[in-house]
């Protein structure tokens, strides 16, 4: 099985990356999704579904931000840990 690492560090392509990210999994591919440097925006009802999905898939989503850990069960994460688990990835796509 693949691993595929998706980078989201442009808020304004949150939704896309979340998007393929789910289209991914249904794929039959690892991902690991990962948000950067900023807070989620506009945390809207089908975004938050879209998100449990991922996880109910066994996707894995990280960020760096504090408010993604605490407000939406996002795995802390640094840039030195997320370097390292990008080196195992077969595909990086970043947004």
């Amino acid at each position: 099985m693949e691993t595929i690492a998706v980078l989201i560090k442009d808020v304004d392509q949150q939704y896309e990356g979340l998007r393929t990210s789910l289209g991914l999994l249904l794929e039959a591919a690892s991902v690991q999704m990962y948000v950067l440097n900023h807070e989620i925006g506009n945390m809207d009802e089908a975004y938050s579904e879209n998100m449990e999905f991922i996880d109910e898939m066994e996707g894995e989503r990280y960020s760096n931000h504090p408010a993604n850990v605490e407000k939406y069960g996002f795995k802390s994460i640094t840039i030195e840990e997320m370097l390292v688990k990008l080196k195992e990835a077969d595909l990086i796509i970043p947004f």
